[in-house]
């Protein structure tokens, strides 16, 4: 097989790290088995990943971004995209777009069927992010140097602990 080309078949889906699974009571609504795709094709400036949610479960809170598009291809099962304001079905074949902005383009897929749901998800690579968490209030700004091998810097917070731009100046 040529280097560029991956089957999804052969990629393996791994659980979550403790770090990217939530505590407390929200901890049952949540599932993610994930598998590198990008990295095992040479991809440079989008990223791919190959998604399995069980049912019930959901793999992220609803979010949006600011600077990363998204897309998603169901690859089987079904489930419930909730975007923005509205809830749509999903079912294999289904491509999502979810471009950049605020509430308006929030996003979450939601495993409503009986059997596991997998789905490809596809984003540019951005050196920085901002999300915002409808559902919590809550903030992400997130930035990388690619040079030094991911490292960067990460901030999760709430616009209500904000401060003025001069303050300690």
């Amino acid at each position: 097989m040529h280097p560029r080309i991956i089957n999804l078949a052969d990629v393996e889906l791994t659980d979550a790290t403790p770090e990217d699974r939530p505590q407390g009571a929200s901890a049952d609504l949540y599932d993610l088995r994930r598998g590198a795709v990008a990295s095992r094709i040479g991809a440079r400036k989008l990223a791919y990943r190959l998604i399995a949610v069980a049912p019930g479960k959901r793999a992220c809170p609803f979010h949006s971004h600011r600077v990363e598009e998204e897309m998603f291809l169901i690859l089987t099962g079904s489930g419930e995209l909730r975007y923005g304001d509205t809830r749509h079905p999903l079912r294999s074949g289904d491509v999502i777009a979810c471009p950049t902005g605020g509430h308006e383009s929030a996003h979450q897929i939601i495993n409503t069927g009986e059997v596991e749901l997998r789905y490809l998800a596809v984003s540019n690579v951005a050196e920085m992010d901002i999300c915002e968490y409808p559902d919590s209030g809550k903030f992400l700004v997130a930035a990388f140097d690619p040079a030094s091998g991911g490292q960067g810097f990460e901030l999760i917070g709430r616009a209500a602990g904000t401060i003025d731009y001069w303050e300690g100046e």
